[in-house]
């Protein structure tokens, strides 16, 4: 491996209108911290934290000893840094994109495709699918974060039948009835709920926008004469409605669970599950695509028939949704979050106040480390010289390198760690 394998990096922020607003954003208070001369803008949203060598937010090696400027450009000279097992599984790339997300209006409600499905739709239609990989992705809350989440409970599904007249308008007696006699059943459940959220989906746009109208207005008054409205699900409906007006997506609160996840918690968006974030700050990592079926909270482009064939129909309570996380058995500081897909794995390593010296333990794959909160200098026999470690430092660390902290900040350290363990 060359000079140097142990470097900062300098990371790509992306400033799509869905993020939190200037120093509002996580995203933009880590910028400001590992880079005190940054800029954030007052007005601006800064969405998200791009920490890889994904080509559409490459991240700049902070250090201008290493003659290649960006960490693709490196790995590609480098390949050997990615760990032997990684490169020879992954084609000589980095496997995974670790981000931060601040979000302050919803995002499209969307699923993945799996690599099969991801395959043809990138053949068929390169504009709008462009790459043929699979996108797993888990998100960890910073902040109380909350999402929509896979299909709830059928019980759930069929309370909003019965109490949202709008709802059952665009699903239909037929659809409804069946599924009502579907319980119990579990393969024919999930065929007539791919019915009902078919039927939901293909509506006419005038015929859902007049019910999505009745039932904001309902609601609205409901809640004006001091009515409870959570068997409409009114807060929701209205926040999103103010967000997407005369979207389809509005109505898609009845369908899919909600999730809360406190700080520390994670889920695992596996292929063909249908998902939004609606509000909070994450650290999300995904394996490298850009693949995206979209369903609704969106003005981009909604494929409908794809979306409704993909998705997974199985019905299950927001709670089976929380991914836990492992203590490591070797070493106390470290939380695992390890998903069932080979392409990445996230520690969360929070050192204690009591502790000054720490090592980073070598693993066999390229990883990328964020600092959260806490102060120190890192030392590694593969880094040019010292590295100051603050919040919002984000640290390249080539396969099999360990990196020594002195560790300064009173209180310990809070950080997160992509990698890949095959």
């Amino acid at each position: 491996v060359g000079l140097s394998s142990v470097f900062p990096l300098t990371c790509a922020v992306q400033n799509y209108a869905w993020g939190k607003v200037g120093l509002d954003s996580e995203v933009a208070k880590l910028v400001v911290g590992g880079d005190p001369v940054a800029v954030v803008a007052d007005g601006k949203p800064y969405a998200e934290l791009w920490m890889g060598a994904h080509p559409k937010g490459d991240a700049q090696i902070k250090d201008n000893r290493i003659a290649q400027t960006t960490l693709g450009q490196w790995i590609a000279h480098f390949p050997a840094c990615l760990g032997s097992k990684v490169k020879d599984t992954f084609q000589g790339q980095l496997p995974f994109l670790f981000k931060v997300l601040s979000v302050k209006t919803a995002l499209s409600i969307q699923a993945h495709p799996n690599r099969e499905l991801a395959a043809r739709l990138h053949a068929q239609f390169p504009e709008h699918y462009p790459d043929n990989n699979h996108k797993p992705e888990m998100a960890i809350a910073l902040t109380r974060f909350q999402g929509l989440c896979g299909f709830r409970p059928v019980e759930e599904i069929l309370g909003f039948l019965k109490s949202v007249p709008e709802f059952h308008a665009l699903v239909g007696n037929e659809a409804a009835g069946e599924l009502l006699c579907s319980m119990g059943d579990a393969v024919h459940t999930s065929q007539v709920l791919k019915k009902c959220f078919t039927r939901m989906m293909n509506c006419e746009k005038k015929v859902f926008v007049d019910q999505l109208n009745m039932l904001v207005k309902r609601v609205t008054e409901e809640g004006a004469a001091g009515k409870d409205t959570s068997s409409s699900n009114g807060d929701m409906l209205l926040r999103l409605h103010s967000q997407y007006p005369g979207d389809i997506g509005c109505f898609s609160i009845y369908f899919l669970n909600h999730i809360v996840l406190d700080p520390g918690q994670a889920m695992f968006l596996g292929a063909n599950e249908p998902h939004a974030y609606l509000y909070g700050d994450c650290i999300e990592c995904m394996a490298c695509s850009d693949n995206t079926v979209r369903a609704g909270l969106t003005p981009k482009y909604i494929d409908v028939n794809t979306l409704c064939e993909m998705l997974n129909y199985s019905p299950a309570p927001a709670s089976s949704k929380i991914f836990p996380c492992v203590q490591d058995a070797s070493d106390p500081c470290v939380s695992l979050y390890d998903p069932p897909v080979p392409d990445f794995t996230v520690m969360r390593i929070q050192v204690p106040a009591s502790v000054k010296q720490y090592t980073v333990a070598p693993v066999d794959s390229a990883s990328i480390l964020l600092v959260i909160e806490g102060d120190a200098t890192a030392t590694s026999a593969a880094a040019l010289s010292d590295v100051t470690l603050r919040r919002g430092t984000v640290l390249f660390v080539s396969a099999n390198e360990s990196v020594s902290l002195h560790i300064t900040s009173q209180s310990g350290m809070d950080m997160f760690r992509a990698c890949c363990l095959l």
